[in-house]
């Protein structure tokens, strides 16, 4: 029989004390020995003493284990008195008779410490599992199995075999005491287990339905598995510990990847935080077979304890894979300045116009492979438009490109831009003036020889060409296109530049607050500036996002939603204020320049950068303007073309003049025109689309 280590030490101890016990009064009466041995003694009568005095049970027992101090104290008094050795050396006899009765406590010792020594190697306890070891189950044959199955069959059988099922085995998991996997089998051979639920288990060990998990048994070597086969995972701890501290992992499948939760189906991959930038972008994925993943943007955003309209997180889905990246603050709300570096345009001809919402670079381009590039910017009053065409005319300038401007309505911003410019006016008449002269310079280039003597289409990467790319841009388009003289061929030669422009340098940056049909925009210009450009729409009414989006051929599922009315969070306090009966502080917008670029298939938002017009914007753009070869300009006065724009129309600019017997014809129009003056004049029947153009076409019929 093996004798505990507590035991055998104890022994060692007594057998090694006992010559010391005999030598020490002898050999040097005064030494500290004896004064030790006197006080541990003294320390085990007080011991006795108070065991004796006191009522808790087990007060001889405590009075024998103190017995060998003072047995020890009593052996040193009597070889101190003894002369020499003793009769008959009578101090060893003594001292050894101490070691031999301290042998003969040890099993009291041992008896008396055994409720506050732990067991060894105890198996974690199962819930509500019998104390003892059971005896072998009487409805399945003792297998050998483990002590732990056994008390897991008995308590099975005590709560009715479940399912009708038995137990083949039990495995506790290490670190929680009430968890615990199953494997069962049904009691009956050759019926398969189907009246086992969950609340069966549930029941059986007192825990929540939550807990408890079925699983199928898949068939292995040397074991049976199919419909007769269940496994049971029994987990009270390990879900009370994901509910209180859940790993990523598991929050992202409890609270996101779930039926029914944002994200579907999606699996956790990594989380990583950009402290620089102050973004946490979480990336998850989702089967191949699960197709694109589908993403609730609003429950996503309540998952992760931020409101969507707070502009703090968003979301990029590329293939099966998802990237949600929440900022401390929105992206949206901050202000980038624009810089002469990131207007500059590369070797392909793009350029930084803003940062989207997930921290990238939004580029946009004066060139693509098919020519020239157009432009189309949607914004409405306040919107950041005029910002937006001014970094576009910088990034022009910068690529040595001629740059026009010309706008409906005069404005300080777009004054600023035009002194940059090749030319610069305001009014319907000043921009058909520059569609005209587009259309004779596509003319003119398809006739100009390049280096090798051959004529081309514009390259920007093939050398020799004799001629610069030129932009034209046309601000409040829409607002000339439906003037009552000159609307309709305006309407006529844009559709006709962004037809053809690209192939010979030139291209057109329509800019306006609407894109509809309805307003006068043609579904051919519209179709052939989307294509050839990287349209920007900024903020616009939530109501017309969808019809926006619409019309430049967004598909229904990659429609946006509205921009928030502000990126600024809710100032705090709303209760204490309405109780205290004080008003809210005033709302802070700052949505200028924030709206959406749509480069592939499906608008992404961004924030365009911020050129400072107060502080003077003569840093962004080159210190010489390009302009028209001298050839060009010949061309052009030849044909009557090139000339103050800002002049009233000359005799039969606009068609022959009318006869002087018209009387009130010859009144000038209020551009300075004269009405009944041939060409395009008018408004197109094509484009009346609204009463109040029906209105303007009957006047002009009628003369009225």
């Amino acid at each position: 029989m093996s004798v505990p280590r507590s035991v055998a030490l104890e022994r060692t101890l007594y057998t090694l004390a006992a010559p010391v016990l005999a030598a020490a009064p002898n050999i040097a009466p005064d030494s500290p020995v004896n004064t030790v041995v006197q006080l541990a003694g003294a320390v085990g009568i007080g011991g006795s003493v108070l065991a004796a005095k006191s009522d808790e049970p087990g007060a001889g027992r405590k009075i024998l284990r103190w017995s060998p101090l003072v047995l020890a104290a009593a052996v040193d008094v009597a070889a101190r008195h003894t002369p020499g050795w003793g009769p008959w050396c009578v101090d060893a006899l003594l001292a050894i008779g101490w070691a031999a009765v301290g042998a003969i406590v040890l099993p009291f010792s041992r008896h008396t410490r055994r409720g506050h020594r732990p067991a060894l190697a105890a198996p974690a306890a199962a819930p509500q599992l019998q104390p003892t070891a059971p005896e072998a189950s009487p409805a399945q044959p003792d297998d050998g199995a483990d002590a732990f199955t056994r008390q897991v069959r008995w308590l099975w059988e005590n709560r009715g075999l479940p399912g009708r099922t038995i137990v083949v085995k039990a495995t506790p998991h290490d670190g929680m005491p009430n968890d615990l996997s199953l494997l069962l089998r049904a009691s009956e051979a050759g019926r398969p287990i189907s009246g086992l639920t969950e609340e069966d288990v549930a029941a059986a060990f007192g825990v929540d339905v939550t807990d408890v998990h079925i699983k199928e048994v898949a068939r292995q070597y040397g074991r049976e598995g199919g419909p007769a086969w269940k496994e049971v995972d029994v987990t009270p701890d390990a879900n009370e510990r994901r509910r209180k501290a859940p790993t990523a992992h598991e929050w992202w499948a409890d609270r996101i990847g779930a039926v029914g939760g944002p994200v579907p189906g999606s699996e956790f991959v990594k989380e990583v935080r950009d402290h620089a930038r102050r973004v946490t972008h979480y990336i998850a994925q989702v089967p191949d077979e699960a197709g694109e993943p589908r993403v609730n943007k609003h429950t996503l955003a309540a998952a992760l304890k931020t409101k969507y309209d707070e502009g703090r997180m968003f979301v990029t889905v590329d293939g099966s894979q998802v990237l949600v990246s929440l900022w401390d603050t929105s992206p949206l709300a901050q202000v980038f300045p624009a810089t002469r570096e990131l207007l500059t345009p590369d070797k392909d001809g793009r350029w930084v116009t803003g940062y989207l919402g997930n921290g990238q670079p939004a580029r946009n381009r004066v060139y693509t492979d098919r020519g020239a590039a157009h432009g189309l910017f949607v914004a409405p009053s306040g919107g950041g438009k005029t910002q937006l065409m001014g970094l576009h005319v910088a990034a022009d300038a910068l690529f040595g490109a001629v740059v026009m401007l010309t706008t409906e309505a005069p404005d300080e911003k777009t004054a600023a831009l035009g002194r940059h410019t090749a030319r610069y006016g305001v009014g319907a008449l000043y921009m058909i003036r520059l569609l005209r002269v587009l259309v004779a310079l596509m003319e003119i280039r398809g006739k100009m020889p390049w280096e090798d003597g051959e004529v081309h289409e514009w390259d920007p990467t093939r050398p020799g060409c004799p001629y610069r790319m030129l932009s034209a841009y046309l601000d409040e388009f829409l607002s000339a296109a439906r003037n009552g003289d000159y609307g309709a061929e305006i309407m006529d030669l844009a559709e006709l530049v962004s037809v053809k422009g690209r192939k010979y340098a030139v291209g057109i940056k329509v800019a306006g607050q609407s894109i509809y049909v309805q307003d006068g925009f043609t579904q051919l210009l519209c179709e052939n500036l989307r294509e050839n450009c990287i349209p920007v729409v900024l903020k616009v009414a939530p109501k017309k996002v969808g019809d926006m989006f619409k019309a430049l051929g967004i598909a229904p599922e990659h429609v946006p939603d509205p921009l928030p009315r502000s990126f600024s969070p809710a100032e705090a306090g709303r209760i204490e204020r309405v109780m205290r009966g004080e008003p809210e502080p005033p709302a802070d917008s700052n949505t200028g320049g924030a709206g959406w670029i749509v480069e592939g298939t499906q608008p992404d938002v961004l924030r365009t950068l911020f050129m400072d017009f107060k502080a003077g914007i003569d840093d962004y753009f080159p210190d010489t303007v390009a302009t028209l070869t001298d050839y060009e300009i010949r061309e052009l006065e030849a044909r009557g073309l090139w000339f103050d724009w800002t002049e009233p129309p000359r005799p039969g600019e606009f068609g022959p003049e009318p006869d002087d017997e018209d009387g009130d014809d010859d009144a000038p129009t209020k551009d300075g025109g004269k009405r009944g003056g041939g060409g395009k004049s008018g408004v197109r029947r094509d484009a009346v689309t609204s009463p109040r153009q029906a209105l303007e076409a009957i006047k002009n019929l009628s003369g009225v």
